[in-house]
């Protein structure tokens, strides 16, 4: 079930009215029909992979309470790296094992040995990534002794598959979530409120935005060989905005669900392309899972207590690790490759942490030296997901060459008018309400009602007028 569709349409009010109105006392209740609705939600898309949903549900719970009940740490220990390697393994079997297994196999008939590996042919799970990667932290946490373990099943059970993020995230922590989901939930109108203007932000992003840039992204990168390096050029900008809005959207709308049941989600974008640098960027995109290798993988590899040397190391691992966990290609390894040497500069000069406040914060426009680092960081995005979007690396080598070709001062074949006035709009909203949770968040508050209404009204009707075939979200194939 996606988002955008009208079974989600009808599915939402349906599942809302039931939990605010059966009994709104039981947070028993509540969870139970939040775990069916979850269940079902997942079910939509391929009711067979429910049951890898509820084994690896299963093994995270038992292995956490085995863990907490460990004699010695030795065999805490054991019990740890049973759930992480069974966890990565599934992982590994339905994401990469083919990539393995061609790599290889690419690598000896380079030096005259001939081999065919066997291969499986099988559906990714949706959302595999996200919720191994729910059950992981919460291990680890208890692991460390952080957290103790959930006995409740059904609360257990709801922290990994809660619906609004069970398959594009946020990666969500234990310690965040299961205490919300534990506690009496009471109906809050202005969270509400909230929460459907999210949703209506997020769908206007992927609709509107997302959808109609990739209808001229996905042309141009797929015969890319028969366009100019000002065409190129835009298609990489036109994918640069779908991604964002297709994958932010998303987190907006599962954002704005939650808030509907009195849930509150870890904040995934924080309008990463007004960034001054890269460091910034990655502090501001996908910001669940940046800081999920941070706590998990940077800081136990040393982080950044020892010298330059190590620190530069650990940067590496993490963002090819992050590529990697984006899919089975060598176009993900050098993106995020790519977006470690972009980050290099600033670990070395220990510059890295300069920007945490918001730019231009309290002003109308950036200074010069901000609108400056803003641009060369956005640039230099585009670059990176130009390898990202692209099918393979000889693809992403010859897009980029011919990008840096007399070409590039050539006038595209297409303008879609329409489409850059929109785009134009969407980069002044975010401008407006970049020091908010997300875009549309206070715009219109002081404004008269009736006009306000007018706004809504307006952002509804561009997403009817756009609406068409349901396009699935980028993120669920990861």
């Amino acid at each position: 079930m996606l988002f955008n569709s009208i079974e989600f349409a009808i599915f939402l009010p349906i599942i809302f009215a039931l939990y605010w109105f059966v009994d709104p006392k039981s947070v028993r209740v509540q969870n139970i029909l939040l775990l069916v609705a979850s269940y079902y939600f997942y079910a939509c898309w391929d009711w067979r992979f429910l049951f890898l949903l509820v084994f690896s549900t299963l093994l995270d719970y038992y292995t956490g309470i085995k863990m907490h009940e460990a004699s010695t740490v030795k065999l805490k220990k054991i019990w740890l790296w049973i759930s992480i390697g069974i966890n990565l393994g599934f992982l590994g079997v339905f994401k990469y094992y083919n990539f393995f297994a061609t790599s290889f196999e690419s690598a000896l008939s380079e030096i005259g040995l001939h081999v065919n590996l066997w291969t499986i042919q099988v559906i990714l799970p949706v959302g595999i990534s996200f919720y191994t990667f729910h059950g992981l932290s919460y291990v680890i946490d208890i692991y460390k002794n952080k957290i103790k373990p959930e006995r409740n099943f059904i609360d257990y059970t709801l922290f990994v598959s809660f619906f609004p993020l069970l398959v594009a995230g946020p990666i969500e922590r234990a310690t965040h979530l299961l205490p919300q989901i534990q506690r009496e939930r009471t109906f809050d109108y202005t969270k509400a409120i909230d929460g459907l203007r999210q949703i209506l932000w997020g769908l206007f992003k992927k609709i509107v935005i997302a959808d109609q840039c990739a209808i001229y992204a996905n042309q141009i990168f797929a015969n890319s060989a028969d366009y100019s390096g000002s065409a190129l050029l835009l298609g990489a900008l036109f994918f640069t905005f779908q991604i964002y809005g297709d994958f932010s959207g998303y987190s907006d709308i599962a954002i704005g669900t939650a808030k509907l049941f009195g849930i509150d989600l870890l904040r995934n974008f924080a309008f990463p392309y007004f960034s001054r640098d890269i460091a910034e960027f990655w502090r501001r995109w996908h910001i669940s899972l940046s800081s999920w290798f941070r706590d998990y993988l940077y800081i136990p590899l040393g982080g950044s207590k020892g010298g330059t040397w190590t620190k530069v190391r650990n940067t590496f691992i993490i963002f090819i690790i992050s590529g990697f966990w984006h899919g089975a290609n060598w176009t993900f390894l050098v993106w995020g490759f790519l977006n470690a040497l972009y980050i290099m500069p600033s670990i070395v000069l220990k510059s890295n942490r300069n920007h945490l406040d918001i730019i231009a914060q309290g002003k109308y426009l950036p200074s010069f030296r901000e609108f400056g680092g803003m641009l060369i960081t956005f640039l230099l995005t585009v670059l990176a997901w130009i390898f990202f979007r692209s099918e393979d690396l000889t693809q992403a080598i010859q897009y980029i060459s011919t990008i840096a070709s007399p070409s590039l001062f050539t006038i595209p074949t297409f303008r879609p008018f329409v489409l850059f006035l929109f785009l134009l709009f969407f980069f002044g909203i975010e401008w407006i309400g970049r020091e908010q949770q997300f875009a549309l968040a206070k715009i219109g508050e002081r404004w008269p009602s009736w006009l306000r209404w007018i706004m809504y009204y307006a952002f509804i009707i561009a997403i009817f007028a756009f609406v068409g075939k349901e396009q699935q979200f980028i993120y669920f194939q990861f």
